[in-house]
């Protein structure tokens, strides 16, 4: 039976040494002023909050999956609820295709949770011993990978942050040079520019 199998490495807690949480907050509330120019480790406070400093309806519903990766993430962090700021926590949907894929990824300033709201999906995270922890995680007993599903992932950071391993990798800015990922990968120059051209901006 074809599940949405996508074993997305979603990397759900990909373990680090540098991972921790946000700072404890020393007021009340904070609200971000997204348009200051001000930036130390986070966001000044505004002064004339709102209740729509507070509410998102993103994560309410199915985001689009068609793209190369049958896949998208709807944050819900500071940047869309204001309101966050200094809280130390975010959220985020997911949405999956079937046979969907999250491409492997490691949160540089959070650990994730992850709540399947519909659907199955194979999920793990590599331990720095290079150990796979894998499992396959449904909604309730559903068991029917042909149809779409989602998760409702949780951080321990106002804005976690997402470092998709591949990207980060073959379309880094300046480039990573040929000669380390040909001797990292033990792949030829000619694998690297292919896979290099896959990551190119579209024109």
């Amino acid at each position: 039976m074809g599940v949405c199998r996508l074993l997305p490495i979603m990397a759900l807690f990909l373990l680090t040494n540098s991972v921790s949480a946000d700072p404890d907050m020393l007021q009340d509330l904070c609200v971000a002023d997204l348009k200051s120019g001000v930036k130390v480790n986070g966001y000044p406070c505004k002064s004339n909050v709102t209740a729509e400093d507070f509410f998102f309806a993103g994560i309410g519903k199915p985001g689009a999956t068609n793209n190369s990766m049958g896949a998208v993430v709807t944050g819900a962090n500071v940047q869309k609820i204001p309101g966050l700021n200094t809280l130390g926590v975010s959220l985020a949907r997911i949405d999956y295709a079937p046979g969907g894929l999250n491409p492997p990824h490691t949160h540089p300033r959070a650990t994730e949770v992850v709540f399947v709201l519909e659907g199955e999906l194979d999920v793990g995270f590599i331990t720095t011993a290079n150990v796979l922890i894998s499992k396959t995680i449904k909604q309730g007993d559903k068991n029917n990978g042909k149809i779409p599903a989602a998760v409702l992932s949780a951080f321990n950071s106002q804005l976690p942050g997402t470092q998709s391993i591949a990207a980060t990798l073959f379309a880094a800015t300046p480039p990573v040079p040929d000669n380390v990922l040909t001797k990292a990968f033990m792949v030829g120059t000619k694998e690297v520019h292919k896979i290099k051209s896959r990551f190119a901006p579209k024109t």
